[in-house]
């Protein structure tokens, strides 16, 4: 299925500012979501997900997509990996860490 124009806009939108045109102070990019796209940032980002995984997304801006793509999913394992991880913890005072 072709990409919609809103779907254009979003890969546009997120070139901009990953691809190093746009700079600005910390928070710059969700208020530039609301006032340019008029979405929340947690609309925006579940959306360009949703993007990222169209087949013709690649063909529109394919280092982006690709990128966009990695990064989702070394996040998604590094969560993976916290939530499998034994929590380690330190011996109570005056015990040794063979619980004696």
């Amino acid at each position: 299925m072709p990409l919609s124009d809103r779907d254009v806009m979003l890969l546009d939108f997120e070139s901009r500012w990953s691809g190093g045109t746009e700079r600005a102070s910390p928070g710059a990019k969700e208020e530039a979501v609301r006032t340019e796209l008029g979405l929340t940032p947690a609309r925006y980002y579940q959306l360009l997900g949703r993007v990222i995984d169209a087949p013709d997304a690649a063909a529109h801006d394919a280092m982006l997509v690709h990128r966009l793509r990695r990064v989702r999913d070394a996040r998604e394992r590094e969560r993976a990996g916290r939530a499998t991880a034994p929590a380690v913890r330190p011996p109570y005072a005056g015990q040794t860490a063979t619980g004696r």
